[in-house]
Order: structure tokens, then sequence, then C-alpha cells
């Protein structure tokens, strides 16, 4: 499924990172250790590769990564690629930050799994930055999964993780140009919290 969606010759949602990306990378600390899930073809990870942050990448389209490998050798940075199934990701991994963009593919069972293995990865002050589509999406059609059970409410965030200090929570519609995947009128949640430094 994945190798078939990357497949074709563009990007699918473009070289540049999301534009929350951009904004919020401002947060991390220099030479950040950095994950980023389900990276796809790599703007994001180069983009914070490019910004000085140690970054790995968990991919499991091997198409994609050629893609993302060709993206940071044309930007001159290094990105640890790696291939894995976020299913079956090790958690124990340790991580500055955690970013996941437009990772809705995950139902809410396997969401609940993800949330709780970055929170397991981020080490106490450490952050988790997520980016994705709010339920009214749907009635957009331009871009994302068709499933709303999929799609993130600020309520359910803050829900998953509770007593983090919330350093940015905004729902909101925006024109967002990412490729052709993401293109048009958006429903967008942005959520960056920190693990307080007294958790083990």
């Amino acid at each position: 499924m994945w190798d078939e969606r990357y497949a074709g010759q563009d990007y699918l949602f473009g070289t540049e990172p999301a534009a929350f990306v951009a904004r919020q990378a401002r947060l991390l600390p220099a030479g950040a250790r950095v994950l980023c899930l389900a990276d796809g073809e790599g703007r994001n990870s180069v983009f914070l590769a490019g910004i000085g942050h140690a970054v790995t990448a968990m991919e499991p389209s091997g198409v994609a990564l050629a893609k993302a490998r060709a993206l940071a050798q044309r930007r001159g940075v290094t990105v640890d690629f790696q291939q894995h199934s976020i299913e079956t990701w090790d958690w124990s991994q340790r991580f500055d930050a955690v970013f996941g963009i437009f990772i809705q593919f995950a139902p809410p069972a396997l969401r609940a799994a993800i949330h709780a293995g970055i929170a397991q990865a981020i080490p106490p002050g450490g952050y988790v930055f997520l980016h994705g589509y709010a339920p009214r999406q749907i009635g957009y059609g331009t871009g994302g999964p068709r499933a709303a059970e999929n799609l993130y409410t600020l309520d359910l965030l803050r829900a998953d993780f509770a007593g983090w200090s919330v350093l940015h929570a905004a729902d909101y519609d925006a024109d967002i140009h990412e490729g052709s995947g993401h293109a048009g009128r958006s429903a967008l949640i942005d959520f960056v919290a920190q693990k307080p430094l007294e958790a083990a």
C-alpha cells in the first residue's frame, strides 16, 4: 500500500517541511536527538537535520525511503533512515523530541499505543510535536483519512499526554499546499507538549 502511494516521480507531500514543523522547531534544544515517525519521503526529517539536529526517521515504505535518502543527499544532510513499521517500533530508544506529522493512518487503539510509546521514548523535559487533521477535515476532502475516528481533537491529545506542559495547542483552518497529497483548505490541529521534569 505505502510503496504504491509513494511510487510517483514527484514527492507526494512536497520537499519542504510542514509549516508547523518549521514554526515549532525553535523549541528544540541545540543538537537535539529527534525521532520522526512514519516520515514518508523525508521532508520533515531532512529539514530538522538541516538545522542541526540528530535525526532518526522511521518509515515502512522502501520507496519513500529511497526518495528521502535522495532528498537528504541533495540537501547535504545526514539522517538515520530506518525502514520499520510503527506497530513494532522499539520505544525503549530515547529521543529528546518525537515528531508525528499527519500520521493519522492509525485507528484509535493503535493511536493510543503510539502515544504511549512516544511518552516512553521521551525523557523528562523532552517534547512531543503532533500535527494533523481535525474531524471536520472530512468535509473539506483536501487530504487525510476518511475515517473520522482517526482524526485529532485537542481534548484527545491533552488526555493522552495528561500531566505534560502544553506549550502550543491550536485547532484552525488554513490553506496548505504540500505537494498533491495535501492541497487546499484544511482543518488542522497543532499540539506541542513537554514531559514534566519530575516524571520517571
